[in-house]
């Protein structure tokens, strides 16, 4: 769901990874669908490689944006441009109670808020779709673990 989606250092908005070019890869606004070519020295980060401190560790994006959509059933957050620091931090407490005060800015909130209602907006948020792969990641651990148990027992014979 998240894994071609991308925030770039500088640029405001979200973009779609469509393919490499020789100088960097070229991307498209969500919003705009306009195309642009990201320069190899930009920070670009996967919304898939994205997490959020918590009392118990980092919990991925793909899961805090699954917590405000429950949160939320289905519709759009908080408005993150008209809401103040103090709102934002209550309202992501709600939403994640265990999520680390100390180090999860209201910038960091602002950013996940705004990425959340661009891809709810654009009708993007699939969560079906994360729960089959892992679905998926089980059963092929587990068809190796019985692959990996039937040779053992070939060698042992």
């Amino acid at each position: 769901m998240l894994k071609d989606i991308l925030a770039i250092s500088g640029y405001s908005g979200l973009y779609k990874y469509l393919k490499k070019s020789r100088n960097g890869i070229i991307v498209e606004n969500l919003e705009t669908q306009k195309r642009m070519n990201a320069d190899p020295t930009a920070r670009i980060n996967s919304l898939e490689d994205i997490s959020i401190y918590t009392e118990n560790g980092d919990m991925e994006l793909k899961e805090v944006f699954k917590a405000i959509h429950k949160h939320e059933e289905g519709g759009k957050s908080l408005n993150p441009k008209k809401a103040k620091g103090s709102e934002l931090k209550q309202y992501f407490a709600e939403v994640i109670p265990e999520y680390d005060e100390e180090r999860v800015y209201t910038s960091d909130i602002k950013k996940v808020l705004t990425w959340y209602n661009t891809l709810q907006r654009l009708d993007m948020l699939n969560f079906e779709e994360s729960e089959e792969e892992e679905g998926e990641g089980e059963q092929e651990q587990e068809d190796t673990d019985s692959q990996n148990n039937a040779e053992e027992q070939d060698e042992n014979k």
